[in-house]
């Protein structure tokens, strides 16, 4: 009687490809992940099975979870402001606040709109984060909100405002909570609105109010 085949696994064997070339195609199961599932729902196992190799090659790759998710963040932040810094115009005109307000909040939701998942990470993901984690996530915002923040110096001083250096860090941080505000709108809640018109009509109310124009 012949003998019998060894059975194979559901699974198919995943080409060996070593930890540089895997890691990301690690990270990308990992943002899958953890969009789904958040920091607490986020395991090597269940990267592993996302990724279609065994734990032991997570391992490979990463040497624990934070570790993992640090890398991740890092992937992610570049990501979106990549997409933010494409989307900003070249030469705004410095005179008009509500008219470069527009331009940078434009950029912000059309960045956001095309890397939804990277927003995510580096913004809505501190809110369930824990550990190490906590303190990446806060790092990836502040970098960001700083770079808005030179932006807001740059406005503020062009326009001879007083007392800017004490205004600068309100301002900046006002003006990444309705950012951050609008992306939620725009493309998490589906509003109806363009991220043009969205951040055209927020401009506006920023800089004259509600009063009719």
């Amino acid at each position: 009687m012949a003998a019998s085949r060894p059975r194979r696994s559901g699974r198919a064997r995943a080409a060996h490809l070593g930890p540089e070339r895997r890691r990301p195609l690690i990270l990308d199961a990992a943002l899958e992940v953890y969009v789904e599932r958040g920091y607490r729902g986020t395991s090597m196992q269940a990267v592993a099975d996302a990724a279609g190799v065994t734990k032991p090659v997570v391992y490979e790759c990463y040497p624990n979870k934070d570790e993992l998710l640090l890398a991740l963040l890092d992937r992610e932040e570049r990501r979106l402001l990549d997409a933010i810094t494409d989307a900003l115009p070249r030469n705004p005109a410095l005179d008009n606040v509500e008219a470069v307000l527009a331009a940078g909040l434009t950029a912000f939701l059309t960045g956001a709109a095309q890397a939804t998942n990277s927003w995510r990470v580096v913004f809505e993901s501190r809110r369930g984060a824990e550990s190490v984690v906590t303190a990446r996530v806060r790092r990836a915002r502040d970098m960001i909100v700083g770079q808005l923040r030179e932006l807001v110096r740059l406005y503020l001083t062009s326009a001879e405002v007083d007392d800017v250096e004490r205004k600068v860090p309100v301002v900046a941080e006002l003006l990444a909570t309705v950012a951050e505000s609008c992306v939620r709108m725009l493309v998490l809640e589906h509003y109806p609105w363009t991220a043009v018109e969205l951040a055209t009509y927020v401009s506006r109310l920023i800089t004259r109010g509600v009063r009719p124009v």
